[in-house]
């Protein structure tokens, strides 16, 4: 559910990525964000507390979603991780480029 949704979004997002012993559920190499959905087996995983470790001392940024919260809830879990990228890259295009309207060359000159 949430890879067909993120798929198509730049920067570009990777399934299954391995990094050091780890395989991260979905990741976005340029904004080193790395995304996680676990279930409640999960909870409170000293486990999951060394592997965010790692992560963060090779400077990826995690982030955790329940199982539950992407059944129900899965267009709000990919607006968050959308901005975490847009929080740890800023936007893609600082100054937006001028409309194009009238953007023709059309000639002005009296013949």
């Amino acid at each position: 559910m949430i890879w067909l949704r993120l798929r198509g979004h730049r920067p570009r997002f990777t399934r299954q990525l391995p990094v050091g012993p780890y395989i991260l559920d979905f990741a976005c190499r340029s904004a080193k964000l790395a995304v996680e959905i676990d279930g409640s087996q999960h909870a409170e995983s000293a486990g999951d507390e060394r592997r965010t470790a790692f992560l963060a001392a090779l400077g990826w940024r995690v982030l955790r979603f329940w199982n539950s919260d992407v059944r129900e809830n899965a267009d709000g879990v990919v607006e968050a991780i959308l901005a975490a990228v847009i929080d740890d890259r800023g936007p893609t295009h600082p100054q937006p480029l001028p409309s194009r309207e009238g953007s023709r060359n059309v000639s002005t000159r009296e013949e």
